[in-house]
């Protein structure tokens, strides 16, 4: 029988790659992979998971804490992390900390100046130190906006996803902290799916629970947790079905992909969940 990531041949994109990770008794493996999974694409927003993971370990090594002053006056690092600060999707304050969920490319890129100062390293040097060399994640590169300007292969990000079924590099209680809800009950808008109430979000990491409509599958835990990029990108881990699955396009996120994706996800989890 052909593997459900067979799929993305047929959707309309130049150039596809996928990957399934499984977390099992023996640890976390990737079970399968189709298409160019060495093939660089641009991450678009699923950058924002290497910047989160870099910001996470920022924290636990003392450098910053979630609660140090960033952003806007009121505004912390738990704020930018889980776009709660107010600072609008370019900048500008939209909003008192904690009374908005507004998605701020602006926030990432405070947050990388936030650690970068602290650090005394440029970002990208902490994400490759911190992140990238310990994860073994040699074809990705920062070479943009900490929001949204990485490259990177479906091979790495599947190590990527391990981590994030089976933490080593970070503490599992970190882990924990950031894919549960912070700052509930603020409403917002999903980009590319309109508002939602509550639009849940975890400390760098957009949350499933039950939003509708939504770019992750219909039987998809609420616990699943990720990104998705406008390169056409995602990135979805769930913990109740020990599933993580990665695909990297070239094609720009439109409808095409707000259909095929949870299809794929469903399929996915058919397969292996």
């Amino acid at each position: 029988m052909a593997s459900p990531l067979g799929r993305i041949e047929g959707w309309p994109v130049p150039h596809a790659a996928a990957a399934v990770v499984a977390r099992g008794e023996g640890g976390v493996a990737t079970v399968a992979t189709h298409g160019p999974v060495d093939r660089p694409f641009p991450l678009a927003s699923v950058t924002k998971l290497l910047t989160t993971a870099a910001v996470l370990v920022a924290v636990e090594e003392e450098v910053v804490g979630l609660d140090s002053t960033a952003g806007p006056e009121g505004s912390t690092v738990a704020h930018l992390l889980a776009h709660a600060s107010g600072l609008g999707p370019d900048g500008g304050v939209m909003a008192p900390p904690g009374a908005r969920r507004i998605y701020s490319n602006a926030g990432f890129e405070a947050l990388a100046d936030v650690v970068a100062d602290a650090a005394a390293l440029a970002f990208a040097t902490y994400l490759g130190e911190g992140v990238l060399e310990p994860l073994a994640m040699a074809g990705t590169h920062l070479d943009g906006s900490p929001a949204h300007g990485a490259t990177s292969t479906v091979a790495d990000l599947a190590r990527l996803a391990g981590e994030l079924l089976a933490p080593r590099l970070l503490a599992p209680s970190t882990v924990a902290r950031a894919t549960a809800v912070a700052f509930p009950g603020l409403d917002g808008v999903l980009p590319g799916f309109g508002p939602q109430r509550p639009n849940d979000w975890g400390l760098g990491f957009e949350l499933r629970d039950n939003k509708a409509p939504h770019w992750t599958g219909a039987h998809n835990s609420p616990a699943t947790f990720g990104h998705f990029g406008r390169s056409g990108t995602f990135l979805w881990a769930d913990p109740a079905a020990s599933l993580a699955c990665v695909v990297l396009t070239d094609q720009a996120f439109d409808r095409w992909a707000a259909v095929a994706w949870p299809q794929l996800s469903d399929a996915v989890l058919a397969e292996w969940g």
